[in-house]
């Protein structure tokens, strides 16, 4: 329980942040430090240190300017050293994390009086494997190690001179073996030689563990007070169990900024997908070749003993998969090939009974086939480890990583199929299936996917019920000034804590404008006549202004038909990438000209332009998503099932965040003026339109 001995070192450690600064105290910022104060010092712990109480979650919006990075540093560092756990802090973006990174955490070490060690933490994929880098210098040919077509990866001269050059610099020190790290960007196909995952690496076993960069790092995340990551990297390591990357859950306190991405991050990280013909051909390739690969080893008698059946399971499942090819394709038949993403989305996730018995026959014996390989992998493992080897370690090391990799393309196989066996709709708990057409290789491939519709259950499960503690905290996690679409995509308990804090802008400083002339955008051709017509008269062609549109086409088409004195300003997205977009931009304010960013929906998200650099937001039309994708129609699907309206309970409030984060873009400091013009009359024309409006900052307001 927390102590007066914690609340005095966290007024203490605020009180002199602020001094140092020579900042004055924000009323949000200390309600946001009073409220994670509260809720993590609630934590109860037993005898073994584990959470017994499930009260111990902050949700907590707090909009720009409130100095929220500072506030839950302050907040959870001195707590997270009280009940000696670790402040996992995650972020949805690389700038974000660069900036809690270099600037925030440095600052505070600085200036608060606090004493906390931090690091950042990477995956295993972002750092060099100096084993792997030395077989490619040595000239080994790494065929012998790739089973697939698909992982022979010729090198080029330029290739093997960059390889040597990491050796060298490896070998003076001049090089950590991170990928971030490098003095330029590298390919992903050129780094994929030279880098592993669990399944491949020789863990402790390596002879160049001493040198790891991996473990290097691993080393010093386990002496770090805070450790810096990504929702990506905790989203993986939850799905390992906890505890294989980042420290357990029960041993951590997490920090989510930019939260409101976590829910749709957990999604992707339970999807399911594999292509069906790719999954035909690699099962091919590994039945045909795996007599060979076995002969290198064939001193380890127990290991070919073991292996014996593996030809046969790879047999088995190949033609389970080719025998039902005609289903597949009587089933993908009425796909639109020419549509941009041609695919086939399952009502409620159910599909036809000859498929899931299908999925039932091919996940027995994909099953078989994985287990057997896991046993394989596991036996090869431990050969590796013994003193005394009866076949070159060269030629094990070969092994495990054609078995890593059989291992993982089996995994992820037998978890697509699995999830087709039954697809009865449950109202509790759906999925989305669907089958995407690649028309991108020959002959076309068919590629599943399977995804649950809400993360809620899995985030609830493996996160929240274990973790010591959590902040969540975002710009924009309200809807229509409700937690309660976050809170049930998120899974969050009922006794979480939730709380909105106040922003320190006077937003009466911002004008939000509905031109008289605007025209309701479902209208569609009329809608685009009306933005060419308009934005010449209300575009400032002496200032900062980002405009914003929903549809590409329509920003093509709009941004063809301007005047040339407005299209010489304009920086259109597409044209150029989106940091010289912005760069140029920023080069062309400062100069004292008017400059004009034209994009779509990244820029209205995470941009940063206070000042001169943006006086004027220009929103085309309201931000509703078209529920095309197959995750948004399931769950549109969903709320109809349950007896809801989809457009009012997903469509209009996912719109309302949209908007707000648009609006969000205007006013970056509490010096910042500008206005905002929504060019999309149905923010006063529909019933929903006032809902959407009060959602908004209180800017000062005409129409």
């Amino acid at each position: 329980m927390l102590g007066d001995d914690v609340k005095r070192t966290i007024q203490k450690a605020y009180t002199q942040f602020l001094e140092a600064k020579e900042l004055k105290p924000r009323y949000g910022q200390k309600l946001m430090v009073a409220e994670i104060a509260r809720t993590l010092g609630n934590i109860d712990l037993d005898d073994e240190g584990h959470n017994i109480t499930e009260k111990n979650i902050s949700v907590v919006e707090a909009g720009t300017g409130t100095g929220k990075t500072v506030a839950y540093l302050l907040a959870s560092i001195p707590l997270a050293a009280h009940y000696d756990k670790t402040l996992v802090l995650s972020t949805a973006t690389i700038a974000l994390q660069e900036q809690v990174l270099h600037k925030d955490l440095p600052d505070l070490l600085r200036q608060s009086g606090l004493k906390f060690s931090f690091c950042l933490a990477k995956g295993r994929g972002r750092y060099l494997c100096l084993n792997k880098l030395e077989r490619v210098v040595s000239d080994i040919e790494d065929s012998a190690a790739a089973m697939y077509e698909d992982e022979i990866i010729a090198v080029s001269s330029s290739d093997k001179v960059l390889y040597q050059k990491m050796m060298d610099k490896c070998a003076d020190g001049h090089w950590d073996g991170d990928r971030d790290s490098w003095e330029t960007e590298l390919d992903a196909t050129t780094w994929s030689r030279v880098t592993t995952d669990h399944r491949q690496c020789l863990g402790r076993k390596c002879p160049n563990i001493r040198d790891c960069a991996f473990y290097n790092a691993r080393a010093a995340m386990d002496e770090a007070d805070v450790i810096v990551a990504n929702h990506d990297l905790v989203l993986a390591d939850l799905a390992l169990g906890g505890g294989a990357i980042l420290p357990a859950p029960e041993n951590s306190i997490y920090v989510f900024d930019e939260g409101h991405h976590l829910p749709d991050k957990a999604l992707s990280h339970f999807a399911s997908h594999s292509r069906y013909r790719g999954t035909i051909r690699w099962l091919g390739q590994s039945e045909g070749q795996w007599p060979k690969q076995i002969k290198a080893v064939e001193e380890l008698s127990h290991f070919v003993q073991l292996a014996q059946p593996l030809e046969s399971r790879f047999k088995e499942c190949r033609t389970i998969f080719e025998e039902a090819l005609p289903l597949v394709r009587d089933i993908c038949e009425d796909i639109d090939v020419d549509q941009y993403s041609p695919r086939l989305r399952f009502e409620k996730g159910e599909v036809r009974e000859e498929l899931q018995e299908f999925a039932r026959k091919a996940s027995r014996a994909l099953a078989a086939l994985h287990e057997l390989l896991e046993k394989l992998h596991k036996e090869i493992d431990t050969l590796i480890n013994e003193e005394s080897r009866a076949v070159p370690a060269q030629a094990m090391e070969t092994m495990l990583n054609i078995l890593g990799s059989s291992v993982s393309r089996a995994e992820a196989s037998l978890s697509l199929w699995q999830s087709y066996k039954e697809t009865s709709f449950d109202e509790k708990a759906p999925w989305a299936r669907w089958v995407t057409l690649h028309t991108d290789s020959e002959p076309l491939d068919y590629e599943f996917v399977s995804s649950p519709v809400l993360a809620s259950g899995l985030l609830n499960k493996g996160l929240w019920s274990r973790c010591c503690g959590a902040v969540v905290t975002s710009a924009t996690i309200r809807a229509l000034n409700k937690f309660d679409r976050f809170k049930l995509r998120a899974g969050l308990f009922d006794n979480a804590s939730f709380e909105a804090v106040p922003s320190p802008f006077d937003f009466s400083r911002g004008e939000l404008i509905i031109p008289n002339e605007a025209v309701e955008a479902n209208r569609s051709f009329e809608h685009t006549q009306s933005l060419v017509e308009l934005l010449p008269e209300i575009i400032d062609k002496k200032e900062g202004t980002l405009v914003l549109f929903s549809s590409h086409a329509q920003m093509s088409q709009v941004y063809d038909s301007m005047p040339a004195d407005i299209n010489e300003l304009i920086h259109c997205q597409g044209h150029e990438s989106k940091q010289r977009m912005i760069e140029s931009h920023k080069k062309r304010i400062d100069r004292g000209l008017g400059s004009i960013i034209w994009g779509l929906s990244s820029f209205a998200e995470g941009v940063d332009l206070p000042g001169d650099y943006c006086k004027h937001v220009i929103i085309a039309k309201l931000p509703f998503s078209v529920p095309d994708e197959p995750l948004d129609a399931a769950y549109s699907e969903w709320i109809e099932a349950r007896g809801g309206n989809a457009f009012m309970e997903v469509t209009v409030p996912d719109a309302s965040i949209r908007l707000v984060q648009a609006c969000g873009r205007l006013l970056r400091t509490e010096a910042d003026s500008g206005r905002i013009s929504i060019l999309d009359k149905r923010l006063i024309s529909k019933r929903y339109g006032s809902a959407i409006t009060n959602s908004l900052p209180p800017f000062s307001r005409h129409f």
